[in-house]
């Protein structure tokens, strides 16, 4: 089962095994507080698909396609999908995020693409 959860909100014992899929560290968030078992950058956007979504919700499903295409795309990041899903596999994974909409967001994304394949 994959969940996905803010960054700020706090860590609870249902929330499994907690992964960072942000690329940056979120503002304000002590390592002690995310209590997270793994950091995986490389599964979020590319720098250059972030900065052309901004966050738009009239972008969303633009960026969805994209998003899913950088996720197929690169070793590197298949790499990260592939341990991403043993994580899933072994237990409950929660997706952490750092930004602030829980529906705009590409924690979002990734854990229906996670879901469907």
């Amino acid at each position: 089962m994959v969940r996905i959860k803010r960054a700020y909100e706090a860590a609870s014992a249902s929330d499994g095994c907690r992964v960072l899929v942000d690329r940056l560290w979120p503002r304000g968030v002590s390592k002690e507080s995310a209590d997270l078992d793994e950091w995986l950058k490389e599964i979020a956007p590319s720098p250059k698909l972030r900065t052309w979504w901004k966050h738009d919700p009239k972008r969303m499903d633009e960026f969805a396609v994209r998003y899913r295409a950088e996720l197929d795309g690169t070793t590197e990041t298949q790499a990260a999908v592939v341990q991403l899903r043993a994580l899933a596999a072994a237990g409950v994974t929660t997706l952490v995020y750092g930004a602030k909409d829980p529906r705009v967001n590409h924690a979002r994304v990734l854990a229906e693409y996670l879901q469907e394949k």
